[in-house]
C-alpha cells in the first residue's frame, strides 16, 4: 500500500537526533499558533493560572519530502511523533505538568511541511492583581521559546495574523467564572548574560472575572445590613432598644464576615478592596454603636444630673437647630414649658388644699370652712400651736420635694432636647460618611467593570 511504502521511504534512513536541514547554516523557522479553550482555575494565593489551550506548530523538514506521483498522488501522511525531529519549544512560565492528552502523530505534507497539533493543559505562574476583586481583569503571559537552540538555529513566527489571534473565541468555553477578552501576541529576542540571542513568542491572555455571583453573595448582604443600621437611627434615643438593635447588627455582621472569609482571595502581597470595604463597614457599625451608647447615656434621666451648660444650649439648641433645619424645636420647648407650669400649678393647688384641710392659722377661717377638728377644741392653745407648726413643716417639706422633683424633670427635659439635637447631628454626619464611601466605591467598581 502507498501509505506503507511512503512511511518506509521516509523513515528508513531518517535521523531524528539532528536538526532537519541539509545546510547547517539554514535556520529552521517554526510558526506557532494558540487558541484558548477554557480557563480551568485561577489560584490567587499561589499565583498560578491553569488553562486548557489548543497549540499548533508548523515547520519544514527537508528530509521528509517526496514526489506524490510515485505514491499514488499521496500528498499527506501521518507519522509517529517519536520517529521524527521535533523542536524543543517550551513555555517559560510552566510550574507544573498538567494532565494533557498525548497525541502520537503529526501531519507531514509532500513539501516537507510538518504540522504538530495538540491540546495542552497549562499550569503557569502569573502575577495576579486582586485589588479590584470581584471586578478584576488579569493579564497572564505564555512565552514560547526554544530551551536550547538560539535564533540562528530556530526562529519563531506567528502562524496567523495578530488580529485573527486577538479576537478568536471560536473554541472558548465561556460558561465559567472567567471570560476571555482577547489574546495579544508579540515576538521578541532576548539574551542571557550577553550570550547568543534567543527567539521567543509571547501570548498575553487577558481574562475578566464575572462579578454577578460575588455581588449577590458578598456585596448585597453587606449593603442590607448597613441600610438596617441607618434605619436603626429612627428608634427613639431615650430607649434602650436601639443599643440592643445595634449590637445585634454588629454580631450579625461579624458572623457574615466569618462565613465569607473563605470566599475572598488571599495573597501575600496585597488585600482586595472588598476586604477593606468589609473592614470599614465593621468600623462604621462600631462607630454607630458608640454614638448610640453616648446619646442614650446623655438623655437618660438621673436624680443627680446637673443643668445643661449655657454654651451647650447655645451651640446645640440655637446654632445646631438652624444648621439642621429643625423647625419645631421652639414649639417643642414651649409645650414642655407649658406642661411644666401646669404641673407646678397643680402641685401648688394640692399643697394649698392639704394645708387648708389639715391646718389653719385663723380658727375663724377654719370654722367658716367647716374644717375645725374635734381634737383641737379640747386641747390647750400651746398644744394647738405646736401641732399646727408640725403640720406646716410637713407641708413645706412636701412642697420642697415636689419643686425639687419638678426641677429634676426640667433638667431631664433639657438633656433630652440636647440628646435629640445631637442625635440628629451625628446621624447626618454618619449618613454623609456612608454615602460618600458608597459613592466612591461604586464609582471605582463601575470604572473597573467598564474598562
Amino acid at each position: 500500500p502507498a501509505l506503507r511504502r511512503l512511511s518506509h521511504y521516509l523513515l528508513a534512513h531518517y535521523q531524528k537526533g539532528t536538526r532537519p536541514v541539509r545546510d547547517w547554516r539554514t535556520t529552521t523557522n517554526v510558526a506557532i499558533d494558540l487558541m484558548v479553550y477554557a480557563i480551568l482555575s485561577v489560584d490567587e494565593k499561589n499565583q498560578v493560572l491553569t488553562t486548557y489551550i489548543w497549540y499548533r506548530q508548523h515547520w519544514t523538514d527537508e528530509f521528509l519530502k517526496w514526489d506524490p506521483s510515485r505514491f499514488d498522488n499521496l500528498t499527506q501522511i501521518s507519522l509517529p511523533v517519536e520517529s521524527i525531529w521535533v523542536p524543543d519549544i517550551l513555555i517559560n512560565e510552566f510550574v507544573d505538568v498538567g494532565k494533557s492528552p498525548h497525541v502520537p502523530y503529526v501531519y507531514v505534507s509532500h513539501h516537507g511541511e510538518v504540522q504538530n497539533l495538540k491540546p495542552i493543559q497549562v499550569m503557569t505562574a502569573c502575577s495576579l492583581d486582586i485589588y479590584n476583586f470581584p471586578f478584576d481583569v488579569q493579564n497572564c503571559s505564555l512565552t514560547f521559546t526554544s530551551w536550547l537552540h538560539h535564533i540562528r538555529d530556530i526562529n519563531l513566527s506567528l502562524w496567523r495574523q495578530p488580529e485573527l489571534v486577538k479576537f478568536d473565541r471560536s473554541v472558548f468555553m465561556n460558561q465559567g467564572e472567567w471570560e476571555l477578552l482577547y489574546i495579544l501576541s508579540r515576538f521578541q529576542e532576548f539574551s542571557v548574560k550577553s550570550s547568543d540571542n534567543y527567539a521567543e513568542m509571547k501570548f498575553y491572555v487577558v481574562i475578566r472575572r464575572r462579578p454577578l455571583f460575588y455581588t449577590v453573595s458578598l456585596l448585597l448582604p453587606s449593603i442590607f445590613l448597613m441600610v438596617m443600621d441607618i434605619v436603626g437611627f429612627y428608634l427613639p434615643p431615650n430607649s434602650g432598644e436601639r443599643v440592643s438593635f445595634k449590637i445585634t447588627l454588629l454580631l450579625g455582621y461579624s458572623v457574615f464576615l466569618i462565613i465569607v472569609s473563605d470566599t475572598l482571595p488571599a495573597t501575600a502581597v496585597g488585600t482586595p478592596l472588598i476586604g477593606i470595604y468589609f473592614v470599614v463597614c465593621m468600623a462604621l457599625l462600631v462607630i454607630s454603636l458608640t454614638e448610640t451608647i453616648l446619646i442614650v447615656r446623655l438623655v437618660h434621666k438621673q436624680d443627680l444630673q446637673p443643668h445643661v451648660p449655657g454654651w451647650v444650649k447655645h451651640l446645640l439648641l440655637e446654632r445646631a437647630t438652624v444648621l439642621l433645619c429643625i423647625r419645631d424645636r421652639k414649639k417643642f420647648s414651649q409645650s414642655r414649658t407649658q406642661s411644666s407650669d401646669l404641673s407646678r400649678q397643680a402641685d401648688n393647688h394640692d399643697s394649698t388644699a392639704k394645708l387648708t384641710s389639715y391646718g389653719c392659722e385663723d380658727p375663724q377661717e377654719c370654722g367658716a370652712l367647716g374644717g375645725t377638728r374635734p381634737a383641737l377644741a379640747f386641747v390647750g392653745r400651746a398644744e394647738g400651736s405646736a401641732a399646727l407648726q408640725g403640720v406646716l413643716r410637713e407641708t413645706t417639706a412636701i412642697r420642697q420635694l415636689l419643686e425639687k422633683r419638678e426641677e429634676f424633670r426640667d433638667v431631664a427635659r433639657e438633656w433630652l432636647q440636647v440628646g435629640y439635637v445631637l442625635d440628629v447631628l451625628l446621624f447626618r454626619a454618619y449618613l454623609a460618611a456612608v454615602l460618600a464611601y458608597s459613592i466612591t466605591l461604586g464609582t471605582l467598581w463601575s470604572v473597573w467593570r467598564d474598562a
